[in-house]
């Protein structure tokens, strides 16, 4: 059975839901709430940018309990600002009629109460292009280089692993661990002489693909299937990894993350019995 049935194809595939709610709304500090979970690769990423972008104070933060139940994801306790329970309230605020998965990260306008935006691809190239434009994350004359970057990695890597996982079938399956192990191997390959993806300097590209790299030997490795070798044996990868879990690894909760992927995704994991390793301290070695 499909752990998430409306976006699993006839042939077994996992197709991603399209993401609803685009708005890109001007800066103005104080007034949207960054909602994440700690557990989510791209929410992952909007905490990392907001981080390296010194938007503490801008755009505030909350985090929803890693445990996704029936009604999507929720707070510990009612949210202070929003006074929800669910993240799905925000989402029905702007859409009543809404009936796709709900998804972090979401900037929810505190006046409204309502989701403004959930793309978040979007979301992190916002906060350079609009809330600091001097960000060196994506510079202009960068741009078109990380984005030819951006694209395999979304499909073949972010993506990638939940191809692999969500398959429900053994085509849909090879065909996605085939790819997203091409992908890491083109990587593998281009970091043995630089240090970054592009330019020599941290850019959206790294962030993007670091989030999904941090996780990997923890979650995806056994829970989604794609064990062809860990990225602690990829030696460029992961040397690259831990330059950037020096850089931002305070931003990782490794408790959040095991505990989301191997308690909510019964159709893989129904014992919900979460790995005791592998060691968090192999980053800082």
């Amino acid at each position: 059975m499909a752990q998430f049935t409306k976006e699993t194809s006839t042939t077994g595939a996992f197709v991603r839901q399209p993401n609803r709610f685009t708005a890109r709304p001007e800066p103005e500090p104080g007034r949207y709430r960054l909602v994440v979970s700690l557990a989510c690769p791209w929410a992952h990423r909007a905490v990392i940018v907001r981080k390296l972008l010194g938007l503490e104070d801008a755009i505030f933060l909350a985090v929803v309990d890693p445990i996704r139940d029936e009604k999507g994801w929720r707070f510990a306790e009612t949210d202070p600002v929003l006074g929800i329970d669910y993240l799905k309230e925000a989402y029905d605020n702007a859409d009543p009629g809404y009936e796709g998965r709900v998804t972090v990260p979401a900037l929810v306008d505190t006046t409204t109460k309502q989701v403004v935006t959930n793309d978040y691809p979007q979301i992190t190239l916002d906060f350079s292009l609009k809330w600091r434009p001097e960000s060196t994350l994506y510079p202009e004359h960068l741009r078109e280089e990380i984005d030819a970057w951006i694209e395999p990695i979304f499909h073949n890597v972010n993506n990638g692993v939940y191809k692999a996982g969500f398959a429900t079938s053994q085509e849909a399956y090879e065909e996605a661990y085939t790819n997203l192990f091409a992908e890491l191997d083109r990587i593998e390959a281009h970091l043995a002489t630089r240090t970054h993806l592009v330019g020599e300097q941290l850019t959206e590209a790294d962030i993007r693909l670091w989030t999904t790299l941090v996780r990997f030997d923890a979650v995806y490795h056994g829970h989604f299937k794609t064990n062809r070798n860990k990225l602690t044996e990829m030696p460029n990868l992961w040397a690259y990894a831990k330059r950037l879990y020096a850089q931002f690894g305070d931003t990782v909760n490794w408790d959040h993350i095991k505990r989301h992927y191997y308690v909510t995704h019964h159709q893989i994991n129904p014992t919900g019995i979460v790995p005791a390793g592998p060691d968090p301290e192999v980053w800082t070695r």
